[in-house]
């Protein structure tokens, strides 16, 4: 009980991930051109997805909401590493750090489901195109958001309260750049079985499931694709389908390694470098490969612009 106080008045203290001062500068010149960068690319395609009638589909509605979900979840992580940098120290009370781990779980775990959501569009668009208006109406369209944004929240009222109640290290230092839930879990002491299993469950759930159907989506859609004749439909159907592959190897690759692989292959370097793959330069990535491999997004920034 008395160690708990000590962490709920003391806090912690985040290592960061600009340990090196040779390097420092360089990283944070460059995570502050990403995150801002980041912002503005994901914020334009929201506003284009809105203003613009001919982005007004089913493909582009999840797409907005994508570029939504990659804002939120990139500002609860980077202002605050930066603000730790700029002020020369990596405090964080035990609230806040709770309320990071909190939106961080949400956010990233809408992602996860969105994006393996998001397959079905590309599997109605090459398997069944006749039917697509049906098989894609908008109310489908949001039964897809709000599967995702509760898998994310569910996730998150989950692993939260299991987390934070854990006995921590007398140190309270925590080497990384958040309050990222493999990090939490090392700098936890005690009786961890329980808590490993529940959260290794979710991480299946959130993680193994989605990408299982992405895998057995575009198994068909293969399939699909070689059964056709005309070479113009299998290029339409590689276009249709190659950004929403680039962006969930991507993402899902680096978030397999953080919360699926087994403890004894982390390190913290290893983690750091995955983290800031999928947390900090995937919400940039997603709206330029979107956006620069569709003439329908570059079409209406034209527009706009015009």
């Amino acid at each position: 009980m008395d160690e708990d106080n000590r962490t709920l008045f003391s806090g912690f203290t985040l290592i960061g991930l600009f340990p090196h001062k040779k390097a420092s500068s360089f990283l944070f010149s460059s995570i502050c051109a990403i995150f801002f960068m980041a912002i503005v690319t994901n914020g334009v395609m929201v506003f284009l997805i809105h203003i613009d009638p001919h982005l007004h589909t089913p493909m582009f509605f999840l797409l907005s909401s994508l570029s939504f979900t990659d804002m939120m979840y990139i500002s609860t992580i980077v202002p605050k590493m930066l603000v730790d940098y700029v002020l020369g120290k990596g405090t964080i009370s035990f609230l806040a750090c709770t309320a990071q781990y909190f939106l961080y779980m949400g956010f990233v775990g809408a992602e996860f489901f969105l994006l393996g959501l998001m397959v079905y569009d590309c599997y109605i668009a090459i398997y069944d195109p006749l039917h697509y208006p049906v098989l894609m109406s908008r109310r489908i369209c949001w039964i897809i958001l709000a599967s995702s944004w509760f898998g994310g929240a569910l996730d998150s009222f989950l692993l939260t309260p299991l987390t934070m109640s854990l006995p921590f290290c007398a140190s309270h230092k925590i080497n990384h750049f958040f309050c990222e839930a493999p990090t939490m879990l090392r700098l936890a002491y005690g009786n961890k079985a329980a808590y490993e299993m529940m959260m290794y469950t979710c991480c299946v759930t959130m993680l193994l499931i989605p990408f299982s159907m992405v895998i057995a989506s575009y198994a068909q859609i293969l399939i699909t694709v070689h059964q056709m004749k005309s070479a113009e439909g299998k290029k339409k159907a590689f276009t249709t389908c190659s950004s929403h592959i680039m962006v969930v190897t991507l993402f899902y690759a680096a978030a397999l390694y953080t919360y699926v692989l087994p403890q004894s292959y982390h390190t913290p370097i290893k983690d750091k470098i995955f983290s800031a793959f999928y947390t900090i330069l995937t919400p940039l990535l997603n709206p330029v490969i979107y956006s620069l491999r569709n003439r329908d997004v570059t079409g209406a920034l034209r527009r706009v612009l015009a």
